[in-house]
């Protein structure tokens, strides 16, 4: 189903006013990454229904830069007054603190969780100009080319970064991760074909394979994804260990009233299940579920355990 921009507002026009908006003020919505990239369609999408339903603006500030960690810097600096919230996957959240000495935050003591509301998978894609339309053609073409291949990823110490390190060790090949300041960008180069393949989310990556612009050939996850029915997962192929998928979710600054996070997660709610909303969401590449913010605190405490056994079974030494 194609839900146009226009038909998404529309519907979000009929959503319930909610009244009783702080003084009006205008609530910023930080987003880590450049716009042009999946999490900052979603949180526009987000924002435009949340403007409607507390009868609020609401702003996407986007805060590029080093994997997220400037936009969760911000949002520790930010006052706890329930007009700053920061849009943001596992790699700010979970990942960042496990590989940099000093992040700048600690997600137990600066943030609080609002509520999480998708998870999603990662995926490695090949470029239009790639020779392969698979996993293990890939890998054959990589062994032609003398065994090193270049990788995008959209942020360094980062899970696409691991996943990367994983396929070229297991397979005998020397792939190289390429870093970049998002999605957005890496994902430019590989449609200019600049780089032959990339590990991005699926929302980054779905609308250029649709388009044939680009070739997803394997999604992380213990089953295939709903908008990529024909794309095998990684343990499919072979690549066991990334099951586990990362998620999405709402955060605060500490000390956020317990009634502007209660309002939030429940204004969240309520347009997350909107059926429009919640539709475009699965058309980017989300599998939508609301979570509590105690569920929520509970999903990044297990997804941080896990990915910290990985990353020191790896060797890889915080930066």
């Amino acid at each position: 189903m194609h839900i146009t921009r226009r038909s998404t507002l529309a519907a979000l026009a009929a959503l319930p006013f909610a009244a009783g908006a702080q003084d009006n003020k205008p609530i910023r919505l930080l987003v880590g990454f450049p716009a042009g990239g999946g999490t900052d369609a979603i949180a526009r999408l987000l924002g435009e229904a949340l403007q409607v339903s507390l009868g609020t603006p609401v702003i996407v500030e986007n805060k590029p830069g080093a994997g997220g960690q400037i936009a969760a810097q911000a949002l520790k600096a930010a006052a706890p007054d329930g007009t700053t919230f920061f849009v943001s996957h596992d790699h700010s959240i979970s990942i960042l603190p496990l590989v940099l000495k000093n992040p700048g935050f600690d997600p137990a003591k600066d943030f609080v969780p609002v509520a999480g509301f998708a998870t999603f998978a990662n995926a490695l894609a090949l470029s239009g100009g790639t020779p392969a339309a698979s996993l293990p053609e890939y890998l054959a073409w990589v062994k032609k080319q003398g065994g090193q291949g270049n990788v995008g990823v959209p942020a360094p110490a980062s899970v696409p970064e691991f996943l990367v390190k994983l396929l070229g060790e297991r397979n005998g090949l020397n792939l190289l991760s390429v870093p970049y300041r998002g999605s957005a960008p890496m994902v430019a180069d590989m449609l200019g074909n600049q780089i032959s393949a990339g590990v991005g989310s699926v929302p980054d990556l779905i609308t250029h394979h649709q388009q044939k612009k680009l070739r997803i050939v394997a999604v992380m996850g213990q089953q295939r994804q709903g908008v990529l029915p024909e794309v095998p997962t990684f343990a499919e192929l072979g690549v066991a260990g990334f099951e586990d998928l990362p998620y999405y979710g709402l955060f605060a600054p500490a000390g956020t009233p317990p009634a502007v996070i209660e309002r939030m997660s429940n204004a969240l709610a309520g347009v997350v299940n909107q059926p429009v909303v919640k539709a475009r969401l699965t058309e980017l590449g989300l599998s939508v579920g609301m979570m509590s913010s105690a569920q929520l605190a509970t999903r990044e405490r297990a997804y941080a355990a896990a990915w910290a056994r990985i990353i020191r079974s790896g060797g890889f030494q915080p930066q």
